[in-house]
C-alpha cells in the first residue's frame, strides 16, 4: 500500500475536519502551509570547497538549488569581511514543500537516535514552527560516506495560522511527532 501524499492528507481529511468543527466559514479560512524554509549556517567564511559540497547536499535533499547568503558587515573578530559568503538558504512553495515535508516526518526525523519528539515550544506565536537539526546525513538521499563535515539545518514552517495552538493541531495532523509532556 502506497502511503497518502501530504498534500492529499490536507485536502481529504485536515480541510473538512476543520471545516466540520465550524471555527471556520469557508475553506480559504482554514490554516495551511505557506512556505518551509531551510537554512544552513556554514560557519567557516571563505572556504569554497565546503560550501560547494554542502549546497550540494542542499540541494539533494530539498530538490532545489540554494541560494547562498552573504555577510552583511565585516567583524574582525570572526575573520568576516563584508559580502563573504557564510551560509545558504531554500525556500519550498507547491509541491516540492510538500514532498520535502513528508520526508522529513516519514523518513527523516524517526532516524534521529533518541528522537524522542520535536517540541512544542517552537512555536514564534503567529502560528509558525521552527527546528533544527544536527546533521545532514538523517535524510536518506545523502551518502554519510561521501560527506566531508557534517552540518545542522534549520527547517521554518511557516502557515497561515493565527496562534500556536491551530499551527500545532495543523501540524499534528500531517504526522508531525511532537514529544509529549511528562
Amino acid at each position: 500500500m502506497v502511503p497518502e501524499n501530504i498534500k492529499n492528507i490536507y485536502v481529504n481529511t485536515i480541510l473538512p475536519k476543520f471545516l466540520e468543527e465550524g471555527k471556520y466559514a469557508n475553506r480559504y479560512q482554514v490554516p495551511r502551509l505557506e512556505k518551509v524554509v531551510i537554512n544552513m549556517g556554514v560557519g567557516i567564511a571563505g572556504d569554497r570547497d565546503d560550501l560547494k559540497a554542502l549546497a550540494e547536499d542542499l540541494a539533494n535533499i530539498t530538490g532545489q538549488r540554494p541560494v547562498t547568503t552573504l555577510a552583511k558587515k565585516s567583524i574582525s573578530n570572526f575573520k568576516l569581511r563584508e559580502k563573504m559568503p557564510i551560509g545558504l538558504k531554500v525556500t519550498l512553495r507547491g509541491q516540492q514543500m510538500y514532498d520535502f515535508l513528508e520526508r522529513l516526518i516519514c523518513t527523516a526525523l524517526p532516524c534521529i537516535r533518541d528522537f524522542r519528539g520535536v517540541s512544542e515550544t517552537s512555536f514564534d506565536g503567529r502560528g509558525n514552527f521552527s527546528l533544527g537539526l544536527e546533521e545532514q546525513t538523517i535524510f536518506p538521499e545523502i551518502n554519510p560516506d561521501r560527506v566531508k563535515r557534517t552540518q545542522g539545518m534549520d527547517i521554518s514552517i511557516i502557515t497561515t495560522a493565527q496562534t500556536n495552538e491551530e499551527a500545532k493541531e495543523l501540524l499534528t495532523l500531517f504526522g508531525m511527532p511532537f514529544a509529549v509532556k511528562n
